[in-house]
């Protein structure tokens, strides 16, 4: 391949937040082969069929590139549960997917990258507390804390209750911990009567 035709390839991935689809390629004028061998070169990857993203992409530090790939994959994907308190800093837990959220009448793409759980919430657990993070103009939509802590008792059951309440012990530790609005999700999330007896023990 010669370099300027990698130059112009590499440069429509950056002019587009590092990320592109085949069809769209095809129709920059890129040939199938070129696009190719920058894979087969490690210059690119493929994140699902027909979408690639250049390998080495910077990022700020805080932000996982899978989240920022999740953005790309699943347009109305919501960080949540372990990978949000995970983004917090609420739980010691490293959970090896991403957990994303979608509504109840979506479905998930198939993807080679990132490695998700993914969870269908009903209308009244999904559209409240989204929060967005950005990146290089890509917006990352994330349950806020007190969401995302509400939820983890939601699914305590499943997910373990221990990292439920070490998620709230750390953030109740924390200066400009709002009260009210943890429990503003907790009765949102259906779990008011099952935070309420922890909130009181840790507050005191």
């Amino acid at each position: 391949m010669e370099p300027f035709i990698m130059n112009n390839i590499i440069k429509y991935f950056l002019d587009h937040s590092g990320y592109a689809r085949m069809q769209d390629l095809k129709e920059a004028s890129f040939h199938t082969r070129d696009i190719a061998k920058l894979l087969k070169e490690g210059k690119i990857e493929k994140i699902k069929p027909g979408y690639y993203r250049l390998t080495d992409m910077n990022h700020p530090d805080h932000i996982p590139q899978s989240f920022i790939d999740i953005a790309h994959l699943i347009p109305k994907g919501v960080i949540c549960l372990l990978s949000a308190l995970e983004y917090y800093n609420l739980t010691t837990f490293n959970p090896p997917e991403v957990y994303v959220a979608i509504p109840q009448s979506e479905k998930f793409p198939k993807m080679k990258y990132p490695p998700i759980r993914g969870y269908y919430f009903p209308k009244r657990f999904y559209s409240e507390g989204i929060e967005y993070i950005e990146s290089n103009n890509i917006k990352i939509k994330i349950y806020s804390a007190e969401k995302s802590i509400a939820d983890m008792f939601r699914y305590r059951k499943k997910l373990g209750e221990d990292i439920a309440i070490e998620a709230l012990k750390t953030y109740l530790a924390r200066k400009g911990a709002n009260i009210n609005r943890l429990y503003e999700y907790a009765e949102t999330c259906q779990v008011k009567t099952v935070m309420n007896p922890y909130i009181k023990a840790i507050v005191g």
